[in-house]
């Protein structure tokens, strides 16, 4: 059983974290299902946000009986300090415990540091006084603010985008967070979907003893497929190298991570979806995105109103409108092709 130790916390965990996003999809007692079956198995880290509507809730339903058995993750996107204590007053309700392991500022715009007329980490460091959590990480989509962070001396973990598709950069950022002794928490381990292979997400997470990948969980046989790393974890075979050197040559360059943070659109644009469904057409089964329903979303990116709201929130520093553009017309073409 490989395990990870979240740098200075001195917390160890198994290799496979429980990314809890996907359950506020499913039922609760679907949801509690999954989150038991999940920690009878060997998974004992799980990571949610007060952001994912219910998810915090469904936890505390299925798993507050045994809090002593794992460590809890959990994430504000406060911007101010009463907003800090009222989404911790109501994490705490909804996940029925009196303390969370760790309290993580949700992809803030900035690095929030003491003395900079937030309040925000002042809130942090009378919550952890006051024994509400135990450690303070940050999480983010942006390297300059990671690498803020991480360089700070202020955060004992960072949550951050981490597959066999990162730059060098972001490889740099990982191994910064094991000589400064800050866990490294790996959000987007499959890159939202666009890689198919979790054995080769795994083999690759694998060459980083200081990674811990959490992996969105929805549906059994996708957890099936984690607990199943636990006693037999990928090794790097030459066949999941080979499937790692073809996905980084057709997935080079820009694309849409699908993060979400572009979102609300004033347009109703799914941008998440269509500004990367050129590479969803390839890399899944197609006919979902054909339906009718299908269209109907993507003929929703002609009424763009360029209004820049969506490219000046992306992390990524993408055009978003023009990446857009260029997938509704690459999906035009698909289309057409398609039997009538």
């Amino acid at each position: 059983m490989v395990q990870v130790r979240l740098g200075r916390t001195g917390v160890t965990v198994n290799k496979n974290g429980f990314g809890a996003l996907p359950i506020q999809r499913i039922s609760r007692d679907e949801a509690a299902y999954l989150l038991q079956k999940a920690l009878d198995n060997g998974i004992n880290f799980f990571d949610t946000a007060r952001a994912y509507t219910d998810s915090e809730e469904k936890i505390g339903y299925a798993l507050s009986g045994r809090r002593s058995g794992f460590v809890l993750a959990t994430k504000t996107a406060a911007k101010t300090a009463d907003g800090f204590w009222n989404d911790l007053h109501t994490s705490l309700k909804n996940l029925n415990t009196d303390c969370v392991d760790i309290l993580q500022f949700h992809n803030p715009a900035f690095c929030p540091r003491p003395g900079d007329g937030s309040g925000l980490y002042e809130a942090m460091l009378e919550a952890r006084e006051q024994g509400k959590l135990r450690w303070i990480g940050i999480t983010n989509h942006r390297l300059a603010v990671a690498r803020e962070a991480v360089e700070s001396g202020l955060y004992d973990t960072l949550q951050f985008p981490f597959s066999y598709l990162a730059s060098p950069e972001e490889i740099r950022l990982a191994e910064e967070c094991r000589a400064r002794e800050v866990g490294f928490i790996a959000m987007k381990a499959l890159s939202g979907g666009l890689i198919s292979n979790s054995a080769a997400a795994y083999s690759f997470q694998a060459r980083y003893d200081n990674v811990l990948p959490i992996w969105g969980v929805q549906r059994e046989r996708e957890l099936d497929e984690f607990l199943s790393y636990i006693e037999n974890p990928p090794a790097p075979t030459p066949e999941l190298e080979a499937v790692i050197r073809r996905d980084r040559g057709e997935l080079a360059g820009e694309f849409c991570r699908g993060c979400g943070y572009c979102l609300p659109c004033p347009a109703g644009i799914d941008i998440p979806n269509c500004a990367r469904m050129s590479l969803l057409l390839r890399r899944s089964p197609a006919a979902g995105w054909l339906a009718p329903e299908g269209q109907a979303m993507m003929a929703r990116v002609d009424g763009c109103l360029h209004c820049g709201s969506c490219a000046s929130r992306c992390p990524y520093g993408l055009d978003t409108p023009a990446l857009l553009r260029r997938n509704y017309e690459d999906y035009q073409q698909v289309l057409a092709k398609e039997p009538s």
